[in-house]
């Protein structure tokens, strides 16, 4: 299924990730947010939690263009070491509603979601980024 991608963290426009892997592989980045959510710091990169009733994260809905689409998906994956099925993923790649901020439509979008064991740790001990934009935090 091809998805447009809701990023919040080290791929979003202006990060050292988005060079890397989509400059140049996108036909369009719009300002969005998913709801129910709550953004955890991590070592040198955010961990978005699914919370029911949970805060919002503010990011970028980014399509992918056509012909680098495969390519991409397949190489995200990687970045964020998700492999399906595996229980020990940092990172799960999840299909999810994700509001545009401009005309406030929902979309659906792949949203790479914080792995079930890395989860519960930052439930139990992680350190929230208040508002959930990771965005002008002094990186990349």
């Amino acid at each position: 299924m091809t998805l447009p991608f809701f990023v919040y963290g080290t791929l979003r426009p202006g990060e050292a990730n988005h060079r890397l892997f989509l400059h140049g592989r996108t036909r369009s980045e719009e300002p969005a947010r998913l709801a129910d959510t709550v953004l955890y710091e991590g070592p040198g990169y955010p961990y978005a939690v699914e919370e029911p009733d949970g805060g919002v994260v503010r990011g970028e809905l980014v399509t992918a263009r056509p012909e680098a689409y495969g390519e991409l998906l397949a190489e995200l994956d990687r970045l964020e070491e998700y492999v399906p099925g595996d229980p020990l993923s940092l990172y799960v790649r999840v299909e999810r509603k994700v509001v545009r901020d401009t005309d406030g439509a929902g979309v659906r979008a792949w949203v790479y979601v914080a792995g079930q064991g890395v989860a519960a740790r930052l439930r139990a001990a992680g350190r929230r980024v208040e508002g959930g934009q990771w965005r002008g935090r002094g990186r990349g």
